[in-house]
């Protein structure tokens, strides 16, 4: 038993000596806890039973007296058992491990390299054997090792350099030996004997070859395979220590494609060899990671017969290759299909395919498309089809660019699976959501991004609130374009480098649009009037917002009013959180709060504005009368299973009546035993539409005299997975392919309805919540906002938490549950461009994180960024400290009023740019390549981002950072606070950026109308309104301004609005009046200042005004070392009428 347990020591021998080595030189651990390995899993922190040598071998001995057993926990990574050199198939648990008298358990880490040697009786003797190395592949086919060697015994071996260190790199198919550093030849003519390499995938014994420096040399190696275990093991090798050699096995089929044309086969479940042959795919080991090993061959997909083409599009019927096998059996083949084309304007069309001989659940969605289709040549796209394999080809025309080529292999269409793939024209690829990513362009790098709407906070690669099938792409010229696959089922996309993109989806058709822009800001604006131009916020809305989840009672909040008044701080919006509801019923007022609709009434008339939270889930437990919920069953508004009219209860926030909640207990305790049974309304069917609205209506007039709505938990979001006593269909909640989604082997049913539960469209037709999941919060918005003008014969705000293509029309959107982390304060910059792209402008994050206690730096820097989100909110949760600005001290206070009042004094800035995103669809918060689409440093650039055209937001997003390293593009651009030309362009440049300031610049040739800041929106918009001209190199600029009473239904459909542009040339300033029927004498708005920066001359004596006929001569003051030119309300005569 000795001899056993220390003949394995002294096999490892070399390893261990390689550790010790890396202990001396780099301060590594040895015999290390757990812990140190996977510090993520929390498992491991309470381990001490267990234990690793270095990273890679698992120590798990008994301990106990008389146990032959021992739990052992294994984390989350490949295993194998030393003994038997089999993966143990199990990872991040406990298990039960078989420990005789003469056994210690021990298990070598997938994804390493352990050099060892043959034992003796003592190290001298062992020091001369042939050494092996064993090859633990990880999930990724990849490992990597060390071995440190030198005589044993010299004093300060490492420090002297004589030693060798050879590493070692290995794939599925081969294996790499370097040497890192050469100074010991060890006299024993030693040589690496034998390799064995643990987890190979073959299916035949592979054929091994060696390579020195590039060449095969010859080798009288033995190999052998184990189709049960999966080890290759090569004996008799006689590779010297000290040398490098390569060595290859297997050998790839005739037909291997390159892998960056590889198309997954087989993306989930993991493969085997059989299982990707059984689908009439190529089965080939790739050492590069993400490349599949699963690959479709090139026929496979669909012929074209039939093809017809005509003036405004062109049809083809499309046929399965029947001679290559259905990937899901269990997903019935679409044999036959058909391919339908639509030349809609000259920068849109669609293409459609679906069944040709069945109906099939397509997305109810109206989109804007003309009632018939263009029949002339000026395209800017063609058109083509590819026969056999079926592709489609669009190109564009004015340069010749394919920025769509289906072409490939992988075309399926099944019923519960339809997968499509296209090259694309270059890397870059901007959309797709809702989830978190780490830049704005897409990682192309066999990435796979799932698309289902879920209550799941912003966390990289989950799948979360929004379900938006768009993205924009760039070609290599700049020329920009986008794509919509119309597609409300459950999806994935997968980004590969070839370029290509991979649409997986379950359900429903393929209805592609595409807009050939070409630029990105044409794209968006075009796409917009495609899904629905922006909705128009009330200028109120674009004031600062307070809301906290916890409020004890109004009391609480009456306090945080008067102490926000006090600060000065800017200030517009307070909320409420579904504290406010009696145990969180929608349209209901707790007993805590019976004061709030006073407090609304001093809000209101201190000129600001109140907004409350609704959820869908309705109660159905109620003892008393609760006339929503029982005119919702009267009316039938309610989802149902399929049939019946019998609910699908699920349980969200309310509570059951009459009971006593120990707060103090565990979530799930919680929802067991507090939270009541819910319906949730059907906001597809007209009767849902017209009773929410009835109730939404009912509450302002009888209870609270809301301002806005915020509508949360619509993905719909469930606590508990399905309906009480389950679901019903298996395959619909775990269908045959399960998109790549956030823990997948939980079903689609994860915290939200079953899928099979019934809904039922506009005109009565039954579809399955399936189909139509990720249309909740969409369908629920429409109702929502019509029930708040209703309501309050005002436009208001309707701010939505889940999101599908068109929902902007409603509402905007802020990016859910964030934490309060200096990486969510990053990467809201990117959700709110993809939000822009994806047609909803008003959006912003939860200022200072809604998760986790802030801190005073974050918090800070994340009010000056949040002062320039359009949807500009400071929101946390419950038992989080306070982190309103007036919680912390006078230097905060004075940060936050500072930034929000460059805000407020914008305003008039902001809300023309929300009018040109409602009326024309372009960007408000715009990332930099839709203005300077020719400097290609600016497509990965999603750090900063514009206001616009025309205002430059620098933030600080590193915590401890006193600067900023910004991009300069190629235009002149002034210091907002300085008004100064800062003289740099097309280069970054690192700009001071102490705690007290942000960066923000003006660009030359623009003119920014503004007026100076009170504490609320309804006195700012009293005062004069102010011109900053920023002119150009050429000393020329121009602008517009949109006003209206900030209020009105309706009011640029209605024409009661004033637009002007301004222009300067020559030293002149020129306003136009393109439309005005709103001001007048009554409703005045007036000139009182302007700033003109740029102004190249060695003096300014004089400004002369013309207007209404008259003259007016104003001094200015003049600095010609800034050359700020600023005429000030009191140079004037008079204010100066803008009408």
């Amino acid at each position: 038993m000795s001899r056993k347990v220390l003949n394995i020591r002294y096999t490892l021998l070399p390893y261990l000596y390689t550790l010790m080595y890396e202990a001396h030189a780099h301060g590594s651990t040895v015999s290390r806890p757990l812990l140190n390995e996977f510090p993520n899993d929390q498992a491991t922190w309470n381990i001490y039973k267990q234990f690793l040598w270095g990273p890679a071998l698992l120590i798990s001995p008994v301990l106990e007296q008389s146990q032959t057993v021992v739990d052992a926990y294994f984390p989350d990574v490949r295993w194998y058992d030393y003994y038997t050199d089999m993966d143990i198939g199990q990872r991040k648990l406990t298990k039960l491990l078989q420990a005789p008298m003469d056994h210690i358990n021990l298990h070598l880490r997938g994804g390493y390299i352990i050099p060892w040697q043959l034992p003796a009786a003592n190290t001298k003797i062992s020091r001369k054997n042939p050494m092996g190395l064993t090859v633990a592949l990880d999930d990724n086919g990849a490992a990597q090792g060390l071995l440190y060697w030198d005589d044993g015994t010299k004093i300060d071996a490492y420090e002297n350099g004589v030693y060798l260190l050879q590493t070692f790199n290995a794939s599925q198919r081969a294996l790499d030996i370097n040497v890192a550093h050469s100074g010991y030849f060890d006299p024993n003519n030693l040589k690496f004997a034998e390799i064995k390499i643990l987890g190979v995938e073959s299916s035949f014994t592979p054929r091994v070859i060696v390579y020195q420096y590039g060449q095969v040399i010859p080798s009288d190696h033995t190999t052998t395979y184990n189709f049960t275990t999966k080890l290759l093991h090569i004996k008799d090798l006689q590779l010297s220590l000290g040398l490098a050699y390569s060595l290859t096995w297997g050998q790839p089929p005739e037909d291997s494609l390159p892998e960056n044309e590889r198309f997954n086969c087989h993306p989930y479940p993991e493969p085997s060899q059989a299982s990707c042959e059984l689908r009439g795919c190529i089965w080939e080991i790739s050492s590069v990671p993400g490349v599949p090993l699963c690959y479709y061959p090139m026929n496979y997909g669909y012929s074209v017969s039939n093809l017809i083409e005509h003036s405004s599009g062109l049809s083809a019927l499309l046929h399965r290759n029947t001679s290559i096998p259905n990937p899901y059996p269990t997903s019935s083949p679409v044999d036959t299909l058909s391919l339908n084309v639509v030349f809609h304007t000259d920068n849109m069309f669609q293409f459609k395919i679906k069944d040709a001989n069945h109906a099939r659940y397509e997305v109810p969605v109206p989109l804007s498309t003309p009632s018939t289709p263009i029949i002339n040549s000026k395209r800017h796209y063609d058109v083509r089809v590819v026969a056999e394999p079926f592709g489609i080809q669009i190109i564009r025309r004015s340069t010749g660019t394919v920025i769509w080529n289906s072409q490939v292999p992988g075309f399926t269409f099944t019923d519960m699976f339809i997968q499509i793939s296209t090259l694309l024209p270059s890397q870059y690829v901007y959309g797709f959501g809702e989830t978190e990513h780490t830049q704005y362009r897409r990682d192309m790098n066999w990435q796979t991004w799932g698309m289902f709407t879920h209550d799941q906070p912003p966390g990289y690669k989950l799948n979360s609130y929004g379900f938006h099938p768009f993205y924009m792409g760039l070609e290599n010229d700049g020329n920009a374009h986008g794509v919509l696959l119309l597609n409300s089922n459950a999806m994935d996309v997968t980004f590969q480098p070839t370029p290509a993109l991979t649409y997986r989806t379950i359900g429903g058709i393929l209805d592609f649009y595409l807009v050939l822009g070409p630029t990105p800001e044409q794209v968006v604006q075009q796409y917009t009037k495609l899904i629905g131009r922006p909705v128009m916020p009330p200028y109120w809305a674009l004031g600062f917002q307070l809301c906290r989840y916890g409020y004890q009672n109004d009391s609480e909040v009456s306090d945080l009013y008067d102490d926000m008044k006090a600060s000065e701080i800017p200030y517009d919006v307070q909320y409420t959180d579904i504290d406010y509801m009696e145990r969180q019923l929608d349209f209901t007022l707790s007993p805590h709060f019976q004061g709030l609709p006073d407090l609304v009434d001093r809000i209101h008339g201190d000129g600001r504005r109140f907004i409350i939270i609704l959820d869908p889930a309705i109660s159905g437990n109620e003892t008393a009368p609760y006339p929503t919920f029982t005119d919702g069953m009267n009316e039938k508004v309610f989802i149902t299973w399929p049939g019946t009219d019998d609910i699908p209860w699920a349980k969200v926030w309310p509570d059951y009546p009459n009971i006593t909640i120990d707060k103090n207990a565990n979530f799930e305790y919680q929802i067991e035993h507090y939270r009541a049974y819910v319906a949730f309304p059907d906001f597809l069917r007209n009767s849902t539409g017209r009773w929410w609205q009835r109730e939404i209506e009912n509450y302002y007039n009888n209870t609270l005299k809301f301002d806005g709505l915020w509508t949360d938990m619509n993905e719909p979001s469930n606590f508990i997975d399905g309906a009480i006593g389950g679901c019903r269909n298996w395959t619909l909640n775990h269908p045959p392919y399960m998109p790549d989604l956030a823990l997948r082997g939980r079903g689609l049913d994860m915290v939200t309805t079953c899928m099979e539960v019934e809904q039922q469209l506009r005109d009565g037709t039954p579809v399955s919540h399936y189909n139509v999941h990720n249309l909740y919060g969409w369908s629920q918005a429409e109702s929502t906002y019509y029930g708040m003008r209703n309501a309050t014969k005002e436009r208001g705000i309707i701010i939505t938490r889940s999101t599908y293509p068109s929902s902007g029309k409603w509402a905007g959107h802020w990016l859910g549950d964030n934490f309060a982390r200096w990486d969510q304060l990053e990467k809201s910059i990117i959700g709110i461009m993809e939000y822009s792209i994806f047609g909803i402008s008003y959006c912003g994050a939860d200022i200072c994180g809604f998760f986790n206690d802030t801190t005073y730096e974050l918090c800070a820097r994340w009010m000056q960024l949040g002062a320039f989100y359009t949807f500009s909110r400071n929101h946390n949760v419950m038992g989080t400290m306070k982190q309103e600005p007036v919680a912390f001290d006078e230097r905060f206070i004075n940060i936050s009023r500072d930034a929000l009042s460059i805000r407020y004094r914008l305003l008039p800035y902001l809300y023309t740019l929300m009018h040109l995103a409602h009326a024309k669809g372009s960007t408000v918060s715009r990332p930099l390549l839709h203005e300077f689409v020719d400097e290609k440093e600016t497509w990965d650039i999603y750090k900063q981002f514009l206001w616009g055209p025309a205002l430059l937001i620098s933030p600080v997003l590193d915590e401890g950072a006193v600067s900023v390293n910004a991009y300069i593009p190629n235009a002149r651009w002034y210091d907002y606070h300085s008004g100064e030309y800062i003289g740099v362009r097309k280069q970054f440049k690192v700009l001071q950026a102490p705690l007290e300031h942000i960066n923000l610049h003006i660009r030359g040739g623009y003119i920014i109308p503004w007026q100076d800041p009170e504490t609320t929106t309804t006195a700012s918009r009293l005062n004069p309104l102010g011109l900053t001209i920023a002119l150009d190199d050429r000393g020329n600029a121009q602008g517009q301004l949109f006003w209206d009473d900030g209020v009105g239904i309706d009011t640029y459909e209605e024409g009661k609005y004033y637009y002007a542009t301004f222009q300067v040339t020559l030293n002149a300033l020129n306003v136009y009046v393109d439309h005005n029927n709103y001001l007048e004498d009554s409703v005045p708005l007036q000139f009182g200042s302007l700033h003109i920066w740029g102004l190249a001359a060695t003096s300014a004596t004089n400004v002369t005004i013309t207007y209404d006929g008259g003259i007016d001569y104003v001094i200015p003051e003049y600095n010609p070392e800034s050359q700020v030119a600023t005429c000030m309300n009191e140079s004037l005569s008079d204010d100066i009428d803008l009408y």
